[in-house]
């Protein structure tokens, strides 16, 4: 989970370089149209051999991992990547208070919203269609997490995300190649684009999951939190964009509420944390 979260805010962070030459869409086509060569690569989903109810959960997860990436990536570009991602993280969020049995996680839960409420402070210049889209990319991301579940239960191995990223890529071929038409890459850009799909869609898209075949859901959903914290640091680091001491206080509460969580959590779960 740790190596999933900071892989995909270096992808995006690095896919951010490229936005000035192909715009997010551009960027978001040639990630999935990577993510689809890699899974198909290791996957060999065997399509004719699917049954209806394998078919169902990877359509919506493919519809689902398209629309994440495209909202997420358009409010990256308008609100920078910490705060874009931080509200996506409200996805992975409600998955664990929904899904939560234990008091212990709707505290850790209930901490690390309230320490999104501080990142995200509103102002008179806030971009209210930017976070619109990190919200939309925050539904999209929980629905994720219970499909990406559901997708590991119902088909051995890496066939269905496998099936899943070669749908999404598909979706954008007509888009993609309109775009790219339109905004000729440079080597540069077609670089940066290419490192994120594989840093921003491959390797998280096959860590996560392998990790929901061995933690519930919920406990998925709060750890995630590590992400919002990943941005920020990437953020800083890559593209130069700072927070403050609030902001920096903010990300204390929600690592607190990470260890918290695991740390609490159960043998089983915690075996099956470290194990992975």
């Amino acid at each position: 989970m740790l190596g999933s979260g900071l892989s995909n805010q270096v992808g995006a962070s690095v896919a951010a370089l490229a936005f000035p030459v192909l715009g997010p869409t551009g960027v978001v086509a040639i990630r999935q149209w990577v993510a689809a060569g890699v899974l198909w690569a290791a996957g060999r989903p065997r399509l004719r051999a699917f049954t209806a109810a394998q078919w169902r959960p990877v359509l919506a997860l493919a519809l689902v991992f398209a629309v994440m990436n495209l909202s997420l990536y358009t409010a990256v570009d308008r609100i920078g990547l910490g705060l874009a991602v931080t509200l996506e993280f409200l996805g992975p969020l409600t998955v664990a208070l929904a899904g939560s049995r234990r008091r212990i996680d709707a505290m850790c839960a209930l901490a690390a919203a309230a320490a999104v409420v501080v990142l995200t402070r509103p102002s008179p210049s806030t971009d209210y269609l930017g976070i619109g889209l990190a919200v939309l990319a925050a539904t999209c991301w929980g629905c994720y997490i219970l499909l990406n579940r559901t997708v590991g239960q119902r088909l051995p191995g890496l066939e269905g995300s496998a099936a899943a990223a070669a749908v999404s890529g598909a979706l954008y071929v007509p888009v993609g190649v309109l775009v790219l038409w339109q905004h000729p890459p440079t080597p540069t850009a077609l670089a940066c684009a290419l490192a994120a799909g594989v840093l921003s869609s491959a390797v998280p898209f096959l860590a996560d999951l392998l990790a929901l075949r061995r933690v519930p859901a919920h406990f998925f959903g709060v750890f995630m939190s590590v992400n919002p914290v990943f941005a920020a640091l990437v953020g800083l680091i890559v593209l130069h964009q700072h927070l403050d001491t609030a902001a920096w206080a903010a990300i204390g509460v929600i690592v607190g509420a990470n260890v918290v969580a695991v740390t609490a959590a159960s043998p089983l779960v915690r075996t099956a944390h470290l194990s992975s």
